[in-house]
């Protein structure tokens, strides 16, 4: 039996994982939310893990509200960089495998081409450079780890945007929706079984993967295949802009090129479309 610790398991991811904890009986999953586990907490993680065992943690506790890093930066970093440093001093102490969530938003948006994970990362927000942090605290004090950078993650928990376009096709007749960016959108779902997979896999690949679906889209793509696969296209009038309002900067650019991540494990290449219609019909 292989023992998994699911930190942040009341976020999106983390309640993607639980929803196919049954289909993996030879795992053994703990998940535990901010309350249970508060990993910027020193005392509270060393009281956690003085009691309990496992081999690998999948670190899904994270600050994502990019907006609301740019005011509140050291928050930002007291979670991704701080929490993330306290959770990898662990891993070495018991000899846990660490399996990291990162993001696109560590990449500038510059590259007019999918980026690898040689690509040198250069964040343009502080939710971008909080999470780079992470990543290289990681690194200075592990050798075995994951680390995951995904992009557009959406599912039918949490907020996200998938689920704020469908809560306003309800009550709104219009739509203002920016083309200024192209990303992957990514089924947290699907992500949750890659994640699942590595671990099976009982691999030594450690290191720096990029996971996403396949294809590329504007957010007014996806908002305009969210509303048409949920019958509500013909009922609410799409507009475009190219000069969306926002607090912070985001890379105009962040297709993740998934090469190594199919090297790694066998991983599905579902384009974001399919899994995102495979989502709206279950």
């Amino acid at each position: 039996m292989i023992s998994v610790l699911v930190t942040g398991a009341s976020g999106q991811l983390g309640q993607c994982i639980k929803k196919i904890e049954r289909n993996h009986q030879e795992l053994h999953l703990y998940f535990a939310d901010s309350k249970a586990l508060d990993i910027t907490n020193d005392e509270r993680v060393k009281s956690f893990f003085s009691e309990k065992s496992f081999d690998f943690i999948i670190n899904c506790a994270a600050y994502t509200n990019v907006e609301q890093a740019e005011k509140e930066p050291e928050k930002s970093f007291l979670i991704n960089a701080y929490g993330t440093k306290n959770l990898a001093e662990v891993c070495k102490k018991q000899n846990i495998t660490l399996i990291h969530v990162s993001t696109d938003y560590v990449f500038d948006g510059k590259k007019k081409a999918p980026y690898t994970e040689e690509d040198v990362p250069n964040p343009i927000n502080e939710y971008g450079k909080s999470k780079l942090e992470g990543e290289r605290i990681i690194q200075q004090i592990l050798e075995k780890y994951f680390i995951i950078r995904t992009s557009w993650l959406y599912s039918e928990f949490g907020n996200n945007f998938f689920k704020t376009i469908l809560k306003k096709s309800k009550t709104e007749k219009e739509l203002t929706i920016t083309t200024s960016e192209i990303g992957t959108p990514t089924n947290a779902n699907d992500l949750a079984q890659f994640i699942i997979d590595i671990i099976l896999a009982n691999t030594k690949k450690y290191g720096i993967y990029h996971y996403s679906n396949m294809g590329e889209a504007t957010w007014y793509d996806f908002a305009k295949e969210i509303l048409r696969n949920s019958g509500k296209l013909d009922s609410i009038v799409l507009k475009k802009t190219d000069n969306y309002p926002t607090f912070a900067s985001r890379p105009k650019y962040s297709v993740l090129d998934k090469t190594k991540a199919k090297q790694l494990v066998f991983a599905s290449e579902v384009e974001w479309i399919d899994s995102l219609n495979k989502l709206l019909n279950t």
